[in-house]
């Protein structure tokens, strides 16, 4: 298991304040795994999405670093939107990222479904020291009720209701005698209150569904406001960290704990007080070019915009990972990005670059052609035998010397991509053209004396060249009689026709053609949909690529090189591709499949200035 690289000094303002809290013995004694308890707790409703990432480095770095706690805890209190589908697919996403929550700074993994029996009894405290109470209101009374920013609330007309009576409302509420939305249990706080959140708010109401961990056991649901604090307080968090959203709501959960508190000691009937956890927020993680709201997530999969939530054009961390990003980048990304208390948007290069840095140092280098013409070496039979097959060595990765080398075969028949070969070629095009020398990846240098065309479409079918003995691996030549060096300015790539293997390609790029993909345009007509920005090229399937022998090898034995089993290279001159987990095609014999995970460079930096 890769662990989650820690900063060896604080870089952020969040970093800072638990190491001020550690020195300081706030929470317990310094080396104490308790003095540092943190949580990552999503609603498993969808699958976890790239923002999602930032919350789960920073909570497990933090215990990682000072050997502290990490829960993975699952806030399942809306029955109606969750499934054990999205249980396992966060946790698969979480363990990839590297916040092993069974591993020596690991606390397990939880359910607020877990805590509803304790979370319940606690609001029948609540309405016993006559700070909560049933009320009868529906959801739209309550909101017609609630005020404004300048006028205060109405006080609901159940609100005085005795205790008693809310007690036994919610009983039955709890036994399931009452249809959803008839009443609600709501804190008795302060309708007057500028802070919206602390006008009476709803902690639990009534819900008739099959919930996907506790069955049919409960018919009322507590909202999350309610149970999010007393989950932290159930667990022992130390540093509640949440996102800047919920800011407003930190007074509300500040006072549900300070409710329960309230009266509590020794001696007391309620028992001694509850754990108080400290919240602290940051700014999300955001990204041009990408969604990551829920339900635009959900809407996207929904109506068939996409193949499904792991689509590697998803913002999803499954996507992601189906795309071929590491986790090491992903983790290096949130790093750079920072921790702060102000909304920034993050140009989705940035991302990229990480990425490319990544692959460039690790992947394996293979060349494939992706529209193969074929090319003949007419004068093959010069250096021997015509049909003869020679061995060139390929290197491996020119940044990792360890790498080494293989083997590449090449025959008088090869294939080059379609272009690379130009009839009418301008000056600057630097590869194959009538009478023009390019050299050959790893082979020789070849000067084309002919082509052939279909008599139909007038395409290109057959390139023909000959080629210099004297450049065997790619190399010049030696000078001629004058000490002139020839010199070529042009590389291909190429693999031999007979041993090459067919693989499917999928191009995948991004999948909106506009930063703010959710942002509607000044002139955009009524009519206007988010998905109106979606880019019709954000996939291309190639069926007829051909690659050099050494790739099919080494798709299978590249996994184990991987932390997450995923066989990623780098396509020569074309892109980084991983082999995608589905790697067989239905319409015909197994082949191995490719998802282009990123190109060699930032094509659409070019896009946007010409934007």
């Amino acid at each position: 298991m890769t662990t989650i690289e820690s900063p060896n000094t604080p870089t952020h303002f969040i970093a800072q304040m638990v190491d001020a809290d550690v020195a300081a013995g706030k929470w317990g004694a310094p080396g104490d795994a308790s003095v540092v308890c943190t949580r990552f707790p999503p609603e498993p409703n969808g699958y976890l999405h790239i923002g999602h990432a930032k919350s789960i480095c920073l909570n497990f770095g933090l215990a990682q670093q000072h050997g502290g706690k990490f829960f993975l805890r699952f806030d399942d209190t809306n029955p109606a939107k969750e499934e054990q589908e999205y249980v396992e697919a966060i946790k698969r996403d979480v363990l990839w990222l590297g916040a092993d929550w069974d591993g020596p700074n690991g606390a397990g993994i939880r359910f607020a479904s877990n805590y509803f029996q304790q979370v319940y009894d606690w609001a029948e405290e609540l309405i016993e020291k006559g700070l909560a109470y049933v009320c009868d209101l529906t959801g739209e009374e309550m909101r017609q009720m609630r005020g404004s920013a300048t006028e205060a609330g109405t006080p609901s007309p159940f609100r005085n209701r005795l205790p008693a009576e809310s007690i036994d409302l919610l009983r039955r509420m709890k036994a399931g005698e009452f249809p959803d939305g008839s009443k609600t249990l709501r804190a008795k706080i302060d309708m007057a209150s500028p802070n919206f959140n602390l006008r009476d708010p709803v902690m639990y109401r009534v819900v008739h569904e099959h919930h996907h961990n506790t069955g049919d056991e409960w018919c009322i649901y507590p909202m999350y406001d309610w149970a999010h604090g007393l989950e932290d307080s159930i667990e022992g968090i130390t540093h509640s960290l949440c996102t800047l959203e919920f800011e407003n709501h930190r007074p509300l959960y500040d006072w549900f704990i300070d409710a329960i508190n309230t009266d509590r000691g020794q001696g007391s009937k309620w028992g001694e007080k509850i754990h108080h956890p400290q919240q602290t927020e940051f700014a999300k993680l955001r990204l041009t070019y990408i969604l990551m709201g829920k339900r635009r997530l959900v809407e996207l999969v929904r109506d068939k915009h996409v193949s499904g939530w792991d689509d590697p054009r998803m913002s999803t961390i499954s996507g992601f990972r189906r795309r071929g990003y590491t986790a090491r980048a992903i983790r290096t990304f949130c790093e750079d990005a920072g921790v702060t208390k102000f909304d920034a948007t993050i140009d989705f290069s940035r991302l990229e670059n990480i990425l490319r840095e990544d692959l460039n140092k690790r992947t394996l280098r293979r060349m494939v052609v992706q529209h193969p013409i074929k090319l003949i070496i007419e004068n093959w039979a010069d250096g021997g035998d015509a049909n003869r097959t020679e061995l060139m060595a390929a290197v491996n990765n020119p940044e990792n010397a360890s790498a080494g080398t293989r083997q590449v075969p090449l025959m008088r028949e090869l294939l080059i991509e379609r272009d690379d070969f130009m009839i009418d070629a301008p000056r600057k095009f630097f590869r194959l053209a009538p009478g023009r020398e390019v050299r050959l990846r790893y082979g020789y240098w070849v000067t084309c004396t002919g082509y052939e065309t279909d008599p139909v479409s007038g395409e290109v079918t057959v390139v023909r060249c000959t080629y210099d003995l004297q450049t065997k691996g790619g190399n010049a030549p030696p000078p001629d009689a004058d000490g002139k060096q020839r010199k070529v300015k042009g590389t291909i790539h190429w693999v031999s026709a007979a041993h090459a293997v067919p693989v499917q390609v999928r191009l995948f790029d991004r999948l909106f053609t506009v930063e703010e993909p959710d942002r509607k345009p000044k002139d955009a007509p009524e009519s206007w949909h988010f998905t109106d920005s979606l880019n019709p090229d954000s996939v291309e399937v190639i069926e007829g690529a051909m690659a050099e022998p050494a790739l099919a090898e080494d798709a299978q034995n590249a996994r184990d090189a991987w932390e997450d089993g995923i066989a990623r290279f780098q396509f020569e001159r074309i892109g980084y591709f991983c082999v995608d987990p589905d790697t067989v095609v239905s319409d015909s014999a197994p082949k191995l499949v490719f998802n282009r995970t990123a190109t060699l460079k930032d094509t659409w930096a070019k896009v946007a200035k010409k934007g």
